[in-house]
């Protein structure tokens, strides 16, 4: 029994929280549960970016920042993923410190805690200091930095493909069986 959970923060790439609820709708037999938390700052980056508000029309379940009764703020949730896609500068910062004051950062604590699978699509450029030892923090306590960092080799020729480098990426991080470009094939 697969659970996922996804945090939208506030950071620049929604197409990157927009491809994946995309993909993993279109591989439902591979989770049983998909949980979303986006924050207000990512619903207003949304808009901007990719002129619409399609995250309302995705037919799964969502959390409010504040409620902490969500099932992945608990480890007795059994959530096995914890997807932060994009993972602001300052929500990285929270994780890394520790500081659990909203569902995002409760449910990175308890997916580290639990020793499951936690990973940060960071979507900065460029670093500074903090932001790489906040980077390197987050890995020592076993969570994956996966900067939204697109490749070319599979010659993507939209956004939408180009993104799609980073969450193939991902799913494949988090273990899913998919369909995507792969090197020397």
């Amino acid at each position: 029994m697969r659970k996922i959970a996804i945090a939208i923060t506030g950071a620049s790439g929604s197409i990157y929280a927009e491809g994946l609820l995309k993909r993993l709708l279109s591989i439902p037999e591979q989770w049983d549960e998909l949980s979303v938390v986006l924050t207000e700052n990512a619903k207003e980056v949304w808009k901007t970016e990719l002129d619409n508000d399609s995250w309302k029309s995705f037919p799964l379940k969502y959390y409010h920042t504040n409620d902490f009764t969500a099932p992945f703020a608990s480890g007795s949730g059994r959530y096995d993923t914890f997807i932060v896609i994009p993972c602001s500068m300052g929500t990285l910062g929270r994780i890394a410190t520790g500081v659990s004051n909203d569902l995002i950062t409760r449910a990175a604590d308890v997916i580290l805690k639990e020793r499951r699978k936690l990973i940060c699509v960071v979507r900065e450029t460029p670093y500074n200091l903090v932001h790489i030892r906040n980077m390197e923090t987050v890995t020592l306590a076993g969570g994956i930095i996966c900067p939204a960092t697109p490749s070319f080799y599979s010659k993507p020729t939209t956004p939408e493909a180009i993104a799609a480098t980073v969450t193939d990426r991902v799913l494949d991080l988090a273990g899913f069986s998919i369909e995507s470009f792969r090197w020397g094939k």
